[in-house]
């Protein structure tokens, strides 16, 4: 069956950070139903041989007037994500979706476990908003890796949130030296988090080379794959 594609309009670009961009944009066609964690795939007229696919997680739920948040980091040299930071209010992209199982788990009897580096934050925002609008009150723990301090995705949110979410906790970590250092410190963090208390329910976000040896880690510690759910990228 041929994927479905429909344009969108561009109806705002925010900087975040430096080196990360916020796009709203409104699908023309039809509405986009979704599920917090997943993620449409844009389809852009650059590259060799365009489209170039790039998939982007949704940063906010579902809205009212169909709106989709979508959040990315600009890539030294990267076709995409260049291309996209030449868009304006009113200018067009060609999007498809949505994808992904990256979703929360079901039925959510333990507590949530969320893990993600950099724009890996992304669908994990949007499945602590849908959390927090279903006024679920499941206890999280949110480890959020950042390449440096100017570089902290949605901090301020993460820290005023147990004002409406008062079981959620955030642990903020910076590694400036890649993915090796980013592993290095969230299974330092881990490891007395995890040992001898009860199973919890582990999501990772984040390129393979930070997800995979996270991934590893519960495995080991006794966790089903299916226990531990993984969104990766690269």
């Amino acid at each position: 069956m041929a994927e479905l594609s429909q344009p969108a309009t561009v109806l705002s670009v925010t900087d975040l950070t430096p080196h990360v961009r916020q796009l709203v944009v409104n699908p023309k066609t039809s509405r986009i139903s979704f599920q917090p964690g997943q993620w449409v795939s844009l389809k852009l007229p650059v590259g060799p041989k365009p489209p170039l696919n790039r998939a982007y997680s949704m940063a906010d739920p579902s809205s009212p007037y169909g709106e989709l948040t979508l959040v990315f980091d600009r890539v030294s040299g990267g076709l995409g994500s260049n291309y996209l930071y030449e868009l304006r209010s009113g200018d067009e992209v060609i999007l498809s979706g949505p994808y992904g199982n990256f979703i929360l788990p079901q039925p959510l009897d333990r507590e949530l476990l969320l893990i993600g580096r950099y724009t890996g934050l992304v669908p994990m925002r949007c499945l602590l908003k849908q959390m927090l609008f279903s006024k679920i009150q499941t206890p999280v723990l949110l480890i959020a890796l950042a390449p440096n301090e100017n570089e902290v995705l949605f901090h301020q949110e993460w820290l005023t949130m147990p004002l409406q979410y008062p079981s959620f906790r955030y642990l903020p970590l910076v590694a400036q030296n890649g993915e090796s250092e980013a592993v290095e410190k969230t299974l330092a963090m881990l490891a007395p988090l995890v040992k001898g208390q009860p199973k919890v329910a582990p999501m990772l976000c984040g390129t393979k080379a930070f997800v995979r040896p996270l991934r590893t880690f519960f495995t080991e510690k006794g966790y089903d794959r299916k226990e531990v759910k993984i969104e990766t990228y690269n």
